[in-house]
């Protein structure tokens, strides 16, 4: 997450933000997996609202690289 992380810091990001740190506080599996899906809802819900400005590009790469992340805790936590 790199240069993202960085994005990431310095925005103020909507909603998906708070659902997304709550999937990484998560332990235990079942309700990592719920916390898990509700980030990722949240992260889509957003996107399109994002997708054509230009002012949300660093948002859409905080999101993208959320999502990635997402994915990889999931296949190594299940």
């Amino acid at each position: 997450m790199g240069g993202a992380s960085i994005i990431f810091a310095r925005l103020t990001l909507p909603e998906w933000q708070g659902e997304y740190r709550a999937a990484l506080l998560k332990l235990d599996q079942q309700t990592l997996l719920a916390r898990v899906a509700a980030a990722e809802t949240a992260m889509l819900v957003r996107l399109p609202a994002i997708t054509q400005s230009p002012e949300g590009r660093g948002e859409r790469h905080a999101i993208e690289d959320s999502l990635r992340f997402l994915r990889i805790l999931k296949t190594e936590k299940v």
